[in-house]
């Protein structure tokens, strides 16, 4: 191994290790901050909430984090498993024996290590749903439902995710040096296509959507968002009920084809006021154009992706220093594709606090909008009877929160609301 192939090694493994402890020393922090104030509401909430849901609650936030740190741990593993330790090069000879080099080959590398990856995470799954999830009364699911959505899912993933993949090998292999921004071009198109056909061609595929049939709330729904000048193709109920006691509203779909979905837990949940403070709580996300900061910045980030990952496709050290030998007499488009996606989240892991600070003034300014447009008490009233529901704690560390939290802790978003109505 020459030194650069040695150094980018040193640089994987401390990245692997130092973001491994920092998410152990951040979920540490989360539990002991959480349990030392398990057993008393904060004054702000305590004629709302009561000590047995605050207790819930807690307990659920330490489930949470223990588990993430479990499986943290579990996917440095599998990371070194599949790098150093040579698992993805064992992989790839095993299937360069039996099919010839070439496009092929290269998707069945992307397929078999996609297989193998959810396999061996399925049981973290499978005791998320039903271990942490039913301990505390929010999984809904049944054994044959979870198993036939992972059915689907990979149904679906195969039929989108392949013909994508496909175009990126052959761009990086027939585009010459500059393959990855005709990659970037693609990828973009994919992604504002996908926009479109996700709320009509695959979401009803794991949901049911129904048109929201309360007329009353119609009516107030649809006033609310010509006041706000907003136009939607229409008003849908999802059966949330069926997988999750958890709540929401939320838009999607892009253009003419945006629609807004309420579950019905939600609407079983809230007073229409409080749907009403929800719902332009959303509203302020799009008016004040954070849908469309965020998609510029994803393709943004994007863009600098595939320019690094250009260039690091054609140096043998990153390969060699990620345990992969590269062939010589094949493509090792496949190859440069999954270690990149492996090395990724390893660096923009420290990005986290930044992004999650963009998402929390996103949260401010959407609840600013809401205030403007409805009772700020009612959206307050709204997020505290969520906050009960969905077992969110009150009281997260605040270094924890930070780091993590696209949205404001409970305290500082209620303090806001509570002083914009007054």
């Amino acid at each position: 191994m020459d030194s650069s192939a040695l150094a980018f090694t040193y640089l994987f493994c401390a990245l692997l290790v130092g973001g491994l402890i920092v998410r152990t020393v951040l979920a540490s922090r989360q539990i002991r901050h959480v349990v030392r104030h398990r057993d008393r509401v904060p004054d702000p909430f305590a004629a709302t909430i009561g000590l047995d849901a605050h207790r819930k609650a807690a307990d659920y936030t330490v489930a949470k984090a223990r588990f993430g740190m479990l499986e943290s741990a579990i996917e440095a593993a599998l990371l070194l498993g599949w790098t150093l330790l040579g698992g993805l090069h064992a992989l790839n000879q095993w299937l360069l024996q039996w099919m010839e080099p070439g496009m092929w080959q290269q998707l069945a590398l992307l397929g078999a290590f996609t297989l193998i990856g959810a396999v061996l995470t399925l049981p973290l799954g499978w005791w998320s749903t039903f271990r942490l999830e039913e301990r505390f009364g929010f999984n809904k699911m049944s054994l044959s439902l979870w198993l036939g959505d992972l059915l689907k899912g990979a149904v679906v993933g195969a039929l989108i995710g392949l013909p994508i993949a496909a175009l990126v090998l052959w761009l990086m292999g027939a585009a010459g040096p500059t393959w990855w921004l005709w990659a970037w071009g693609a990828w973009m198109v994919f992604n504002l296509l996908l926009l479109v056909l996700y709320p009509t061609l695959i979401a009803p595929l794991f949901n049911k959507f129904e048109p929201l049939q309360d007329e009353t709330l119609k009516t107030r729904v649809n006033d609310l968002m010509k006041r706000c000048g907003f136009a939607a193709k229409g008003l849908f109920v999802m059966d949330g009920s069926k997988r999750s006691a958890h709540a929401n509203a939320y838009f999607t779909g892009f253009g003419a084809a945006k629609r807004v979905v309420f579950f019905d837990t939600l609407l079983k949940q809230l007073a229409p006021p409080e749907i009403d403070a929800v719902l332009a709580h959303e509203l302020g996300h799009y008016k004040r154009r954070h849908i469309l900061q965020r998609t510029v910045l994803m393709f943004a980030l994007s863009l600098v992706g595939f320019a690094v990952l250009g260039w690091v496709s054609r140096q043998a050290w990153f390969y060699t220093g990620l345990g992969v030998v590269p062939s010589l007499d094949a493509p090792n488009d496949a190859l440069a594709l999954l270690l990149f996606l492996m090395v990724v989240p390893l660096f923009t892991y420290f990005l986290s606090p930044l992004i999650a600070q963009l998402s929390r003034r996103h949260e401010f300014e959407a609840d600013a909008y809401a205030c403007a447009h409805t009772d700020g008490n009612d959206l307050a009233s709204a997020l505290l009877k969520l906050y009960k529901d969905n077992a969110s704690t009150l009281t997260p560390d605040p270094v924890f929160a930070r780091f993590y939290y696209s949205h404001p802790p409970a305290s500082e978003r209620i303090a806001r609301l509570q002083g914009a109505a007054a």
